[in-house]
């Protein structure tokens, strides 16, 4: 009987062992069919194939291009037929006309703007020629049904995109765009020009040893200014790349970061204690900070931004008030978690000295907390310098609203990438400072703090 019963046991055991394995084999299998199954689907539903049929490499280029180089604008107007040169084809960088480059010449009507590998564009009377070695002379002619490609070859090359309004040419030289009122030339150029100092600067196009001999020279190039000082000046008034603008900018983007963080701190804290369960014993008063923290902060910073501009306007201040309702939110769950967590006996030690509520607070909980409200808050403070530049885009203010200006204009993109370097900067900067506070203030050596 004894044996049955042992038999019949291990039948259970092998059934329960058996459904143990299915069970497992169907998660194994399972979840990856699941996954497989939803990227599939992400796949064809987010249309991921047209994506890719309809990216244009030929446009990444130019961007890509315009990110660390900068362009010369050879510009014709057939309204009136002037020719100007300007750098980035701004006024600010516009060459005078008895100063252009070396490779931009006169001839009698006609303008000649030789490129490398021996091409040259033309811009003549009612045509635009571009002689290409290896391919010939490219004609582009305005006539009275639009604009006309004459080609030594047909069909036209896939670098040439034509249509009656508008022809564009796109080569490793040079880009030439012609319309029926304006030709154009766009000459690429390695670095960022007028970085430094605009053209109309005495320092422009003068070699570093020059501007070093300057700078310790007695002679003033501007009487009563030191060349040290001069030097300073244009380079932070440069009227393209506004370097004075863009510190400033940096500047507001920090203290909005810093205002924001540092105020969601200061008003989360005593509500932290009210929140947390062993200072706080009304379950009504609990459950009202708990539920204002999940309020405050499970409405993103955005929709805050979007709501305060709307009730006080744009600017610094509103961004800072967005940051601080959100990281209230967050901050406050952060420090209740915090101070539930605190060693008791240490408080009740202070009581026992006859410590009243403040002193025991003071002396025996803050010190426990400390070290984790301090660690999160700058943590905090560095996520939002970052958090900060978004904000601004759409307060107007920081350095968020300079690089929006810029991606607008969809021309200024190595404008795009100084601010995105800055961005970058700024951020690093504000980890490695926030590393150096925590050791500081925790009391760990600045070694062990990894960057």
């Amino acid at each position: 009987m004894a044996m049955a019963q042992t038999a019949v046991d291990l039948s259970i055991q092998r059934g329960e062992i058996a459904r143990l394995f299915a069970r497992k084999r169907l998660v194994a299998f399972g979840v990856p069919a699941l996954i497989l199954a939803y990227l599939t689907y992400v796949f064809f539903s987010f249309d991921i194939p047209g994506l890719a049929a309809r990216a244009r490499m030929d446009n990444a280029k130019i961007l890509l291009a315009d990110a660390y180089s900068h362009k010369v604008h050879v510009t014709r107007d057939e309204r009136v037929g002037q020719v100007t040169v300007a750098i980035e084809g701004e006024n600010k960088g516009t060459y005078a006309a008895d100063a252009w480059p070396n490779w931009v010449r006169t001839e009698g009507d006609s303008t000649v703007v030789d490129l490398d590998n021996g091409a040259t564009v033309r811009f003549d009377p009612g045509a635009v020629r571009f002689d290409i070695p290896d391919f010939g002379v490219l004609e582009i002619a305005r006539g009275d049904s639009g604009i006309i490609v004459r080609s030594p070859v047909e069909p036209l090359p896939d670098w040439v995109n034509a249509s009656p309004t508008r022809v564009s040419v796109t080569r490793p030289e040079a880009r030439v765009s012609v319309t029926r009122n304006r030709a154009e030339v766009f000459r690429y150029f390695a670095g960022w020009e007028l970085f430094f100092f605009t053209l109309d600067s005495p320092f422009h196009d003068k070699s570093w040893s020059e501007l070093a001999s300057l700078a310790v020279s007695a002679e003033q190039i501007r009487p009563g200014q030191s060349n040290l000082w001069a030097m300073l000046s244009d380079f932070w008034n440069n009227a393209m790349w506004r370097h004075g603008d863009v510190a400033w900018a940096i500047f507001e983007t920090i203290l909005m970061a810093f205002l924001g963080t540092m105020g969601a701190a200061l008003a989360a804290f005593p509500l932290g204690f009210a929140a947390a369960h062993n200072f706080t014993p009304s379950r009504v008063f609990r459950f009202g900070a708990r539920r204002l923290f999940d309020f405050l902060r499970g409405v993103d910073g955005l929709i805050w931004t979007i709501v305060l501009s709307r009730a006080f306007g744009p600017g610094p201040l509103t961004g800072s008030l967005a940051i601080l309702l959100t990281d209230t939110g967050t901050f406050g769950k952060l420090f209740s978690e915090a101070l539930e967590n605190v060693d008791r006996k240490q408080v009740d030690g202070l009581r026992s000295t006859g410590a009243n509520g403040l002193q025991r607070v003071r002396f025996g909980v803050i010190p426990q907390v400390a070290p984790v409200i301090v660690s999160q808050v700058l943590y905090y403070l560095e996520s939002n310098t970052r958090s900060a530049t978004v904000i601004g885009a759409i307060v107007g203010g920081g350095i968020g609203l300079l690089l929006t200006q810029a991606i607008q204009t969809q021309k200024d993109w190595e404008e795009v990438t100084y601010y995105i370097v800055l961005t970058l900067l700024m951020v690093s900067m504000m980890d490695i400072l926030s590393g150096w506070l925590r050791a500081k203030l925790i009391g760990r050596s600045p070694t062990t703090v990894r960057h």
